[in-house]
């Protein structure tokens, strides 16, 4: 008698798990209530774009104060290398622009051309940013080479020194707060754009490094040093390029489909699931799911369970929007998806049955 308790208890043990999970929900939705209909949907997007929109204006008034004041310096100081860092940091100031463009391109909604409306437009930008970081390191590694064959000194060091200073301290306020901001809202443009603020800051550096060098009296200390962060560059847009790379390949990371499967399993109705696929849409994901369930639900009864697996996952899965799930059922007599065999992929076209035969 104990042992068949024992039984009991165990099997009733999962489906009061469930019944407190879906009570922990219910209070979480009173607690903080919110809807998942495609307006909402969109305010959050636009949200998100306006807090990486917000994000882009602030750094770029920091950046333009950063470049006034090392113009005045390099007017007093008439120092070559700082207006060639000044008119780089103005330069890449404007880097700005293509991205706020983006994020506003985003905001637009989908239409009979982009049904995923225009959201890859954050992924173009971040091609622009990339190439504009290799730029900064083909000039920075050219200016470092042509000082090197043609020396030339500089003059009121302490004025240089200033502005490098001031230098790097705009631009690496600029690269923490562009680099928190859009890994918040998911954006791997803004990302690589905090990435090439960041490097600005280190051939600001290079700068003061090199007039530290001059006046211990060795005229190659500034070209030397600008090869150095020019090595300093190279690492940073690798960084860049492959988070923007890994984005354009919809490249998602692995422990968020982990979490998806666990979630679906979770969900009331489903035994079992099959392909979890998510691209990032601009700083948003999608997903699309398979789940199996009984093949003696109606058809209501299985889009019930198809519209609580999507909800699951949006709750679970950070900045997921949307999930189209579709439901498989359990094995029955014949296998409705035969009619669609050939049409995949040779590698993945079922092997043809062997005869027994000989």
């Amino acid at each position: 008698m104990d042992g068949k308790q024992h039984a009991h208890h165990g099997h009733d043990r999962p489906a009061r798990t469930k019944r407190l999970k879906r009570l922990r929900h219910r209070l979480a939705h009173l607690l903080t209530p919110h809807s998942h209909e495609a307006g909402d949907k969109v305010d959050a997007a636009m949200e998100t774009s306006r807090e990486g929109l917000r994000t882009l204006w602030v750094s770029l008034a920091v950046l333009g104060v950063t470049t006034v004041v090392q113009a005045v310096i390099v007017a007093l100081s008439g120092s070559v290398a700082l207006l060639g860092d000044t008119v780089h940091n103005a330069a890449d100031a404007l880097t700005a622009v293509p991205l706020g463009i983006a994020f506003l391109l985003g905001r637009r909604a989908a239409d009979h051309r982009y049904t995923y409306g225009y959201g890859r437009a954050e992924d173009l930008a971040g091609v622009l940013i990339v190439a504009t970081i290799a730029a900064s390191a083909v000039l920075a590694a050219w200016t470092a080479v042509d000082r090197l064959l043609h020396p030339r000194d500089i003059t009121h060091l302490w004025a240089v020194s200033g502005a490098a200073l001031a230098g790097f301290a705009g631009n690496e306020w600029v690269a923490r707060y562009r680099i928190r901001t859009g890994r918040r809202i998911g954006s791997a443009a803004l990302v690589a754009d905090g990435l090439h603020a960041r490097t600005d800051g280190f051939t600001s550096l290079a700068v003061l490094l090199g007039a530290g060098g001059t006046a211990l009296g060795w005229r190659a200390a500034d070209p030397v040093v600008g090869l150095l962060i020019t090595l300093a560059i190279l690492l940073v847009l690798k960084d860049a390029a492959r988070e923007v790379y890994r984005r354009l390949m919809d490249s998602v990371d692995p422990e968020l489909v982990a979490t998806a499967h666990a979630t679906l399993h979770g969900v009331d109705g489903v035994l079992g699931t099959g392909q979890v696929r998510m691209r990032w849409i601009g700083h948003a994901l999608r997903a699309e799911a398979d789940i199996v369930v009984d093949a003696r639900l109606t058809v209501v009864e299985a889009h019930r369970i198809a519209v609580a697996a999507e909800h699951a996952l949006i709750h679970a899965v950070p900045r997921l929007t949307a999930a189209t799930v579709h439901t498989d059922h359990t094995a029955v007599e014949d296998d409705p998806h035969a009619t669609l065999h050939h049409h995949a992929p040779p590698a993945r076209r079922p092997a043809p049955a062997r005869s027994s035969a000989a």
